[in-house]
């Protein structure tokens, strides 16, 4: 393929997403990462297109969202990935929310293995995912449907969640940085999401390394709000990424690093060598300063009361989950 066709090839998939990781263009236009960013760099020039971590976003500074058939393309081994990792601080018996998102849809799939547990959700792909676990159940939201992402938003949604507790939510968006925390592109998404954050006693953010870096219209969850980070390895050139990962930790965000190499079930071990599971993939640091927890009301939607009682305990100490390199 000669460099204008691809380099429209790359203009057009930015413009049908707002937002590509190198990885994923890389893949697409099947040539490699170091001449896939040369295009983008050509592309910048030409004020077409804008780089930021990892990838390629619409120009201007604040990517748009992209429909659910779009999302669902992109990147799919990081949110294996990064599903396979989440899925493992979810423990049996737990009371959870969980966003709307492609990669909180994937979580969804390996959380109908976990017995006991109670998923609240306003996304119906969530829903779908666990209907058939006989050990999980699931409380919709109400609201009204957004046919983009399949989820529920609005006064109705937020008016279910008023009074609900439960012990974590997993959460996804359209950027995160380190200076505004987790955003998206769409004013009732975010809404419906900063309630489910009031809800949750931990906030989990699920997000591969091309948003890191990335600002989006509507601050969602705060950086100080934000217990966890699970991404995806970034490309080892990537120092900006490296550096927003660290600015994330340094405010007390705990990152969990899972490699997409290693598909569903893990990632390159920390000398090379054969894959481990992910789990095995995290070391503990310590970081300064306790972190705040957000605020949740008494009672509520169904089976409120019992999510209090079953997720009250001490808070664990902040840790920062980094791969070893």
């Amino acid at each position: 393929m000669f460099a204008a066709e691809r380099r429209q090839l790359i203009l057009e998939m930015v413009r049908a997403n707002g937002a590509v990781s190198l990885r994923e263009l890389a893949r697409v236009v099947q040539t490699s990462e170091v001449t896939v960013r040369r295009d983008v760099r050509a592309l910048e020039a030409e004020g077409l297109l804008d780089r930021r971590h990892g990838g390629a976003v619409l120009p201007g500074g604040f990517t748009r969202e992209s429909g659910f058939p779009q999302k669902s393309h992109l990147a799919t081994a990081e949110k294996t990935a990064i599903a396979d990792l989440a899925a493992g601080f979810v423990e049996e018996g737990e009371a959870i929310v969980v966003g709307a998102g492609t990669t909180t849809q994937e979580l969804a799939r390996r959380l109908a293995r976990v017995p006991g547990l109670t998923v609240v959700t306003n996304s119906l792909l969530v829903a779908q995912a666990l209907a058939h676990a006989n050990r999980v159940e699931v409380v919709m939201t109400g609201g009204t449907l957004r046919g983009s992402n399949y989820a529920l938003v609005g006064s109705g949604a937020e008016q279910s969640l008023q009074g609900l507790r439960v012990s974590k939510a997993f959460l996804s968006g359209s950027g995160l940085t380190a200076e505004r925390g987790l955003s998206t592109s769409n004013m009732l998404s975010a809404s419906v999401d900063r309630a489910l954050v009031q809800a949750a006693a931990e906030v989990v953010v699920l997000a591969d390394h091309s948003k890191l870096g990335t600002d989006t219209m509507f601050q969602t969850v705060p950086t100080d709000v934000i217990t966890r980070l699970v991404t995806d390895e970034p490309p080892a050139h990537d120092d900006r990424c490296a550096t927003e990962l660290q600015a994330l930790a340094d405010q007390g965000v705990q990152i969990a690093v899972a490699g997409a190499s290693g598909g569903a079930t893990g990632a390159s071990g920390p000398s090379g060598g054969e894959s481990v599971p992910a789990r095995q993939q995290r070391r503990d640091v310590p970081l300064p300063g306790p972190r705040r927890q957000v605020p949740g009301a008494a009672a509520g939607l169904r089976s409120a009361a019992a999510l209090s009682d079953q997720n009250a305990g001490a808070e664990r100490p902040r840790v920062a989950d980094l791969r070893r390199r």
